[in-house]
This record gives C-alpha cells, sequence and structure tokens, in this order.
C-alpha cells in the first residue's frame, strides 16, 4: 500500500491501493466519497490570483526548480473524465469493472506526480467527456484537482469531447483559465484567431546564469479543433490558417530575441508543441520507423491544412505531443521533428483490456558552459510510464540533440 505524501490536509486521508489486477483504486478512510469530491472541487475552484502563472514566461517557468539544468513535462492524454466515482471504466479486464471509475484516473495522476515530480503538467485534451458529465464545471474541477492541491504548474489545450456537455468550447476554456496554478491561456491579446487556447510558454534558463533571463525552451499551444463546420469536408477538425499565423509571428519573435543581444545565441531555442488530434502526417509511419505501438488508425482530419510544413520551415519545433488515439502511443520522426502519441490515461476512455493507462514524459537537459555554468538546451528525452504495479518506464528515446544538428552543419559546411 502507498500513501501519498505532503497532500493538503483535504487529501490526507486519500490512499492509493494497488490490487492484483494492477488497477488503482481510491481507497478513502473516515471521509465519505462525496465528502472526499466536495473537497476536491473547493481546492479546484479556487481562482488564479492577480499575476499568478503569468503565461507570456516571465520568469513563471525556469529551469532548475527541482533538479539542476533539467526542466520536465508530464503530459496526460485524454483522461475523459465525467461525474467521478458514479462513471464507470471502459476496457478493462471484467474483475477489475466493480471498483474501478474515473477515481483510478485521480489516482494514477497522484502516482504519476509522485513518481516523476514534474516542473509541468500538461493535459492535453479530452479532460473531459462532456456526453457522460452532469456538470462540465464539476468534472473539470474533479479531473484537475490534483495539480491545483499540489500547486504545480499546469496547462490545458481541449480535445473534440470537452465541449459536449454543459458548457460551450469557449466556456469550458475560461473555466480552465480560471483555474488555481494553471498557465493556460484562452487566446493571444489583440488577434482574431481560430479556436480556444492557444498560447504559448517559455521557459527560462538556470538561475543566476547567463541565460537567467531568456527563454531557452518554448512552449506552444494550439486547439485543433473538434469536428468539421464545413458540410462538404466530413471529420474532425484541423489547425487553421489564423493559429498558423500565430504560431509563425510568435515563433519568428522568439528566435530573434533568443538571438539577439544581450547574450544573443548562434540558434533558435528548442520548442515543444502540444494539441490534441493528430496531423494527417501521423501517418506517415510503420513498425520500421516509430517507437512505441499503433493499435489503431490515424484519426486525423480529412483535409491537410499544411501546418507540418509550416513547422519545419520555422525550424524551432523539435516535438509535437497529441492524444486522440487512446491505444497508438508511438513517436516517430519526420523531417528532424519527432510526432508523438502519449497513450490512453484516462479510466474512462476507450483502450484496450490488459493494456495498460499511460502518462508519456519529456524533459530537457541544459549543457554546461566552459566556465562550468549553465547555457541552452543541450538534449530532450522522453518515455513513458504504465500504470501497472511498478509504474513501469517503456520505450526511453532522444528526441533532440543540439550535438547532432552542429554535426549537420559542419557536414553541410564540407
Amino acid at each position: 500500500m502507498e500513501s501519498t505524501t505532503k497532500k493538503p490536509s483535504v487529501f490526507l486521508l486519500l490512499l492509493v491501493l494497488l490490487v492484483s489486477s494492477s488497477v488503482v483504486a481510491v481507497v478513502v478512510d473516515g471521509l465519505e466519497e462525496s465528502r472526499l469530491a466536495a473537497a476536491a472541487g473547493a481546492a479546484a475552484r479556487s481562482r488564479r490570483k492577480k499575476g499568478e502563472g503569468s503565461g507570456g514566461g516571465g520568469g513563471a517557468l525556469r529551469f532548475g526548480r527541482k533538479v539542476k539544468g533539467e526542466f520536465k513535462i508530464l503530459q496526460i492524454a485524454d483522461m475523459h473524465y465525467a461525474d467521478g466515482r458514479d462513471t464507470p471504466c471502459e476496457d478493462v479486464l471484467p474483475g477489475q469493472m466493480p471498483t474501478c471509475s474515473d477515481l483510478n484516473t485521480t489516482a494514477f495522476i497522484y502516482r504519476m506526480l509522485r513518481a516523476e515530480n514534474p516542473d509541468l503538467l500538461v493535459f492535453t485534451g479530452d479532460n473531459i467527456y462532456g456526453f457522460d458529465s452532469t456538470d462540465s464545471a464539476k468534472s473539470m474541477d474533479m479531473a484537475f484537482a490534483p495539480a491545483i492541491a499540489l500547486k504545480l504548474p499546469w496547462a490545458a489545450v481541449l480535445g473534440n469531447h470537452d465541449q459536449e456537455g454543459t458548457l460551450s468550447r469557449e466556456g469550458v476554456m475560461h473555466h480552465i483559465v480560471g483555474m488555481a496554478h494553471t498557465l493556460s491561456r484562452v487566446n493571444p491579446a489583440g488577434m482574431k484567431i481560430d479556436g480556444f487556447g492557444n498560447y504559448n510558454l517559455m521557459v527560462n534558463g538556470e538561475e543566476g546564469s547567463s541565460l537567467a533571463n531568456k527563454s531557452v525552451l518554448n512552449l506552444y499551444f494550439l486547439d485543433s479543433g473538434d469536428y468539421s463546420t464545413v458540410p462538404a469536408i466530413p471529420g474532425y477538425g484541423w489547425i487553421k490558417p489564423s493559429q498558423q499565423v500565430w504560431f509563425q509571428q510568435t515563433s519568428s519573435r522568439l528566435q530573434k530575441e533568443y538571438m539577439s543581444k544581450p547574450e544573443a545565441q548562434k540558434d533558435p531555442a528548442p520548442a515543444l508543441m502540444y494539441f490534441h488530434i493528430p496531423l494527417p502526417e501521423f501517418g506517415d509511419f510503420d513498425a520500421s520507423n516509430f517507437t512505441g505501438v499503433k493499435q489503431e488508425g490515424i484519426s486525423s482530419a480529412s483535409i491537410n491544412s499544411g501546418f507540418f510544413p509550416t513547422l519545419v520551415e520555422a525550424g524551432d519545433v523539435k516535438a509535437v505531443f497529441i492524444g486522440h488515439d487512446h491505444v497508438n502511443d508511438f513517436c516517430g520522426k519526420l523531417i528532424d521533428i519527432e510526432l508523438c502519441y502519449a497513450g490512453g490515461f484516462g479510466y474512462h476512455a476507450y483502450g484496450k483490456a490488459g493494456w495498460s493507462r499511460r502518462a508519456r514524459v519529456v524533459s530537457a537537459y541544459l549543457e554546461k558552459t566552459v566556465d562550468g555554468g549553465w547555457g541552452g538546451v543541450k538534449s530532450i528525452k522522453t518515455w513513458k510510464r504504465l500504470d501497472d504495479e511498478y509504474l513501469s518506464t517503456i520505450d526511453t528515446q532522444v528526441l533532440w540533440n543540439k550535438g547532432s544538428i552542429e554535426a549537420q552543419k559542419l557536414s553541410d559546411d564540407d
């Protein structure tokens, strides 16, 4: 039996029990589940304090706050949260069904946070499952409660199911933005843009280093839409031209800032991107050129809006992370950009019985300068964790390495 550590008082009685089925069950001693849910909701509804979490960077995120020279992100995809204890699990083994609910998803979040201690928690859409939620706001309060209870910085984007309950897509994003400790934003100020939840975050260099006031790692978040609004084009939504323009402008500005004085750098800072629905290019891989598994088709939009070439042209994005297709969890490289699924996290989401729910971790590491200080990002690595008895780590791989880029430049100069 594992017990939570350093939890706020409302969660002191939350215990995580590993049952023989390898599914995590939540056990509450001396506190009714309804009271626990209410306490979790109260924690989640605490509004963001004025000035908390400036989404444009401003020192809100920084390397080395937990481990020197490192910045770690935990990605959670497709929680499909609904009504907590009253919401049953999908696609688990028969012996797991009687005690399995949304609370298993909550328990998995706590296990991951204890194991990985991330600097940032990113939720990549279908955070709630609107059709089965009686109150979308309450579902979100429960879904995001662990991040808020532990006072972790977190960010979220929307999937195609978040708005199918009692709140509109805009309403869902506004609710998220008002929650405590989130760095999420509805949209860039002063710009007309499609969707809700298009924003960027900056991660500054190590405190006291020459790059302490520069963003050495940039994070982009986009609304990949829900469903097509064009009658002649069926299926899922896609990233629109206005969003691509915003990305191009933001990327250009960030690259210019990083490569300008003071402390001008030779190359752009690397960037990572998060959204929900896969680009059509995710379909370009097979078992010979990816790490992980592909167990279902690529459910992208039925048209290609050309966003991947835009990313290639910009040059700073090294990896894209998505959800949506729950039993795919692979990473594959296409034209120097890694395209990565997280794998399904939530127990109310469809999955595959006997195939563990999972989460993706990404960690960036700084290089050491000749004088022993901290410089820019040296490498970016990823791995996945399974919700099994051991929280098994699988498929560790390097996504990007600065040395390989420098070697390529030398080769090109020859």
